[in-house]
C-alpha cells in the first residue's frame, strides 16, 4: 500500500489501486468507535450521452443516473438496506452532476457491511417490472420539489447559465424522461460506468488497514469484471449564450432573486485547480461574507436579509457562482449585487488584512471539520483535483496570495451572468 503522511495533523492515508482497477483509500482512526465508508462512481446527471469504443453514440434518458442509484438496492429476493439494517449500520446514496456514491457507516460488523456495500452495488438486477414501480416513485419525488420556491429558483438559474445542455436538467430528471427509462437503459449504462477503475471506495473510522483490505480484496476477486474503457462523454455546457434574466411567478409573500455566473476558463484538475477554488471561495467571502462592510451596509438598508447566501460550485467540467436570498426590494438587490461585482477587482486590491483574517476563518472551519469522518471522506474528489484530501486543503489556503484572488476575479464576466426573480402570483 501506498502511505501518504499529513504530520500536520498526525493523519495517514493508505492507499491501494486494486487489478481490477478499484482505487482503495484507507484512513484508520482507533480513536473512534464508528466506520465510515462510501464508493463513488464517476458517473452523475450530465453523462447521458456518451460514445463508445466503437464509434457508437449512446443516448439515454434524463434523470437515468439517479434512477439506477434507486434500483441498485433492489435485488430479487431482497434489498440492501435490510441487510445493512440487520448489522445495525446506517446507509444511504446519492446523485450528483457528475458522481454517484453509496455509503454506510457502523460501530460493528465493519466485514460483513463492507461486503454488502460492494456486493449490491457490483451486482445489478433490474427488470422491467421492478423498473415501472420505481418509476412511480422518483415521479412523486419529482413533484415534491415542483412546489418549492428555491428549488425552482435554483433549476431555473441553471437552465439559464447552461441552456441546452444536461445541466439545465433537473439530477432527477423530468416525469416524461424517468417515463422512457428501460431494464436495458439501466444495464447499458451499468455496463459502461459502473467498472471497477471508473470507482474510488474511502473509508475511514477504527479498523486495521491491512485486515479491512485483505476483505476488499477477497470479495473483489470472487468477481469477474469485462474489461472495458469508460466511453467518451459528450458534454458541452458552454455550447450556448447564457439567458441574460428571468421573472417567475408562484406562490411567495416575499420575491426570491438569484444572480448565476458561470465559469468558461477551465480549471485544471489538480492540485493547482484546488488552489484556484480556494481563491473564488476567498474572493466570494471578501466580498459577501456577513463580516464584509457591503453586506452590513445592505443588511441596515433591508435589502438583504438572514436569507442571503453565495456559493461557488466545482465539478467535473463546469463550475459556476451563485448569490442569493429573499428581499422586498428585488431591483435594488440585483443592483447592489452587480456593482459589487463590478468593483471587485478595485475593491479586493486593498483588502490585504481582509484576506488574512478570512484565511485564519478558512482554516478554523477546515480543521474543525477534520473532526467529522463524514467531511473528510465527502470532501474527497478523486481524480477532480489531483486525489487531494481535505487534508491537502490547509496548506493550499495559507500559500493563496491576494494576487490569487484578484486572478479569481477574472470569472465576472457580465455576458455569463443570469438573473432570476421568483416573484408573488
Amino acid at each position: 500500500m501506498q502511505e501518504t503522511l499529513y504530520p500536520l495533523f498526525a493523519e495517514r492515508m493508505q492507499t491501494e489501486r486494486l487489478a481490477n482497477g478499484l482505487l482503495v483509500n484507507m484512513i484508520a482512526r482507533p480513536n473512534f468507535h464508528k466506520t465510515y465508508a462510501i464508493l463513488t462512481v464517476d458517473f452523475g446527471s450530465i453523462d447521458d450521452t456518451f460514445v463508445t469504443e466503437q464509434g457508437e453514440k449512446i443516448t439515454v434518458p434524463a434523470g437515468i443516473a439517479h434512477f439506477l442509484e434507486h434500483k441498485l438496492f433492489e435485488k430479487k429476493d431482497h434489498d440492501a438496506f435490510d441487510l445493512f439494517g440487520k448489522y445495525g449500520a446506517d446507509a444511504n446514496a446519492f446523485t450528483s452532476y457528475t458522481r454517484t456514491s453509496y455509503l454506510f457507516a457502523t460501530t460493528s460488523h465493519l466485514d460483513e457491511c463492507m461486503n454488502v456495500l460492494l456486493d449490491f452495488v457490483q451486482t445489478p438486477y433490474f427488470t422491467e417490472q421492478t423498473v415501472a414501480k420505481e418509476k412511480g416513485i422518483i415521479e412523486q419525488e419529482i413533484k415534491m420539489y415542483d412546489d418549492d420556491p428555491s428549488w425552482q429558483l435554483y433549476q431555473k438559474t441553471m437552465a439559464n447559465l447552461y441552456p441546452g445542455s444536461q445541466l439545465s436538467l433537473d439530477i432527477a430528471g423530468s416525469a416524461s424522461s424517468i417515463a422512457q427509462i428501460t431494464a436495458q437503459d439501466l444495464y447499458t449504462c451499468y455496463r459502461y460506468f459502473y467498472q471497477p477503475s471508473n470507482m474510488n471506495l474511502f473509508v475511514i473510522g477504527n479498523f486495521v488497514p491491512d485486515e479491512l483490505l485483505a476483505v476488499i480484496k477477497q470479495n473483489q476477486a470472487q468477481k469477474t469484471f469485462p474489461e472495458k474503457v469508460v466511453p467518451q462523454r459528450f458534454f458541452a455546457p458552454l455550447a450556448q449564450p447564457v439567458v441574460p434574466q428571468t421573472v417567475v411567478p408562484l406562490a411567495v409573500k416575499v420575491p426570491k432573486v438569484m444572480l448565476g455566473i458561470r465559469g468558461t476558463e477551465a480549471l485544471p484538475m489538480n492540485r493547482e485547480g484546488l488552489k484556484k477554488k480556494v481563491a473564488l471561495e476567498l474572493l466570494l467571502h471578501l466580498l459577501f461574507a456577513e463580516t464584509s462592510p457591503t453586506y452590513q451596509e445592505l443588511y441596515d438598508q433591508g435589502i438583504v436579509d438572514d436569507s442571503f447566501d453565495y456559493e461557488l460550485q466545482v465539478e467535473r467540467g463546469f463550475y459556476f457562482i451563485l448569490v442569493d436570498g429573499n428581499t422586498r426590494q428585488p431591483e435594488a438587490f440585483v443592483a447592489a449585487i452587480k456593482e459589487i461585482l463590478q468593483t471587485a477587482p478595485t475593491t479586493v486590491a486593498h483588502l490585504t488584512e481582509e484576506l488574512a483574517l478570512a484565511k485564519k476563518e478558512f482554516l478554523g472551519q477546515t480543521i474543525k471539520s477534520i473532526n467529522s469522518l463524514e467531511a473528510i471522506a465527502n470532501r474527497y474528489e478523486g481524480p477532480l483535483f489531483g486525489y487531494a484530501t481535505i487534508f491537502d486543503l490547509v496548506p493550499l489556503v495559507q500559500e493563496v496570495t491576494l494576487a490569487d484572488v484578484l486572478a479569481a476575479t477574472k470569472i465576472i464576466d457580465f455576458d455569463n451572468l443570469t438573473i432570476n426573480q421568483v416573484v408573488p402570483q
